[in-house]
């Protein structure tokens, strides 16, 4: 099987800066975010339909510079659920040379989530966190306030400093407080959204605005 990244079809690149285009007319003011990070706000809007992300998408100050620098260091990426390293695209993945893991599946951390009795998403933070991929890498996190919290604890117990947490889980249950928690947390950039909304779209959504800044492709 061919590992070359498939071409961009020019007609699904015009539907796609089209929609970039109605976004910039009807989003309103957004003199809030820097060109960067409306790059990022822009494709969570062209993700999900929701203008309501223009105002609750919230940067630490040194988010895009360290993530860009992260990943043009070819750093691995951590991610809290299959769907997000399904939804990511080789055409920016490959040139970066990022490698993604995902280790809910994995026999040892399901073992100690039973054992632990803890979600297999805290277990794989463990794991991830062990292995060395967190240090100095990139974590992102859609699905599981629990994975999200657990980054946030190693930070703050276990002095881990990746270059940048991406939290964005959705749901009613410890989502919102988990992100609330990370923006509350100076040690490490960030990047996150306020509330309730998020989920595995909304991270890849931000890691491929992400790596379209690092591919110098934004647009």
């Amino acid at each position: 099987m061919s590992t070359v990244p498939p071409p961009i079809v020019p007609a699904g690149a015009a539907i796609e800066s089209a929609s970039f285009r109605v976004i910039e007319e009807q989003a309103g003011d957004h003199s809030r975010y820097d060109d960067a990070q409306w790059s990022i706000v822009r494709r969570l809007i062209h993700t999900s339909g929701d203008f309501d992300f223009n105002g609750i998408a919230r940067f630490h100050p040194k988010a895009i510079a360290a993530g860009m620098a992260a990943l043009l260091k070819g750093a691995p990426l951590v991610v809290d659920v299959e769907m997000i390293r399904a939804g990511l695209t080789a055409r920016r993945l490959a040139p970066l040379g990022i490698t993604v893991h995902q280790f809910n599946a994995h026999e040892t951390v399901i073992d100690q989530a039973k054992k632990e009795e803890t979600t297999r998403t805290v277990q794989a933070v463990r794991h991830a966190w062990r292995a060395g991929l967190l240090e100095g890498g990139i974590a992102a996190v859609g699905n599981a306030p629990t994975a999200l919290l657990e980054i946030i604890r190693l930070v703050k117990e276990e002095n881990l400093r990746p270059a940048l947490v991406i939290g964005v889980p959705v749901g009613f249950i410890s989502a919102a407080e988990s992100k609330a928690a990370l923006m509350a947390t100076h040690e490490i950039p960030w990047i996150a959204i306020e509330g309730s909304k998020g989920g595995s779209t909304l991270a890849v959504a931000t890691l491929h605005a992400l790596m379209d800044l690092a591919l110098g492709k934004a647009h």
